[in-house]
């Protein structure tokens, strides 16, 4: 099979060790495959690149195992032509497998144009993708709490969610409070509704009055506190994420008019498919509709 690729490296990435296969396709038909293993920190990396860059190597191959390869990307990102591949499309047959037969194999995919690559975006999406993620992680932790200080509330039979659509809105945040301290009458913190639940103030005084014990409010105590964290470093988060948001405004507009998609899945979107893929179609097609227009 004619190579594509004359000089190409293979890499068998871990957590603490590289294994670096440099693929040399020479004038009359030999092979050369010098062999380096090198460390993960940031200094190892940057040996291996300049290693690399002496060799000249112009492609480089990796398995996406977890996250190790990333850091292996960042340093390498710039410097050569990278393909990130699928660890189940480059699966070697059944056999003695060991980290220096990995990284020949690599190589040899590589260089022969065999390597499917995987979809890395740029820097700014990568940036992007680990904000939006990450807000997807802090929504459900707070979903999580709120849920656990809802059965705690339903374990002391106290019924304000019965009562009130939103348990942690400002009335119920109010009550939350005076139920935790413990010093307040069901009554009393019956008054405390705002608003349209002013209006149920009746249900409310037998919905509050249950068997909260010392052990209930300890816990809602410290659910309570993490519910409002995440709910603050969400609103952190939100405004990193609005800044990063800011070049692809035309984009998140365009995906705003699909019907089912909110500004907070159409930045999820950009973040996972990139903007020149779908996001950069469809902003295509708007302008191309645009200037039919203006015709």
């Amino acid at each position: 099979m004619q190579a594509v690729v004359e000089r190409g490296c293979g890499l068998d990435v871990h957590q603490a060790t590289v294994v670096a296969c440099l693929l040399v396709l020479r004038k009359n038909g030999t092979v050369h495959k010098p062999l380096r293993f090198f460390g993960t920190t940031t200094g190892e990396l940057v040996s291996l690149r300049d290693w690399l860059l002496a060799e000249g190597c112009t492609h480089v191959g990796m398995e996406s195992t977890g996250v190790y390869w990333k850091p292996v990307y960042t340093v390498l990102e710039g410097a050569f032509q990278i393909v990130v591949a699928n660890a189940q499309h480059v699966k070697k047959v059944s056999g003695r497998k060991t980290d220096v037969k990995d990284a020949e194999w690599l190589a040899d995919l590589l260089c022969h144009g065999l390597l499917k690559p995987s979809f890395v975006p740029a820097k700014p999406i990568r940036e992007l993708r680990d904000l939006t993620r990450y807000r997807r992680k802090l929504v459900e932790a707070q979903a999580t709490e709120r849920n656990r200080l809802l059965k705690v509330l339903e374990g002391a039979n106290i019924k304000l969610f019965s009562v009130a659509t939103d348990v942690f809105g400002v009335s119920g945040r109010l009550m939350s409070r005076a139920l935790i301290e413990g010093k307040t009458s069901p009554q009393e913190m019956a008054k405390l509704a705002k608003g349209r639940l002013r209006a149920k103030i009746q249900e409310l005084e037998p919905a509050l009055e249950g068997k909260l014990e010392p052990h209930h409010r300890f816990l809602m105590e410290l659910q309570l506190k993490r519910v409002e964290a995440a709910e603050a470093d969400l609103a952190t988060l939100e405004e990193q994420l609005q800044q990063k948001l800011e070049p692809y405004r035309a984009q998140l507009a365009l995906l705003d008019e699909i019907p089912g998609v909110n500004l907070g899945l159409a930045a999820a979107i950009i973040a996972e498919l990139g903007v020149n893929c779908f996001a950069a179609r469809l902003l295509g097609r708007s302008l191309s509709r645009q200037q039919r227009i203006g015709r």
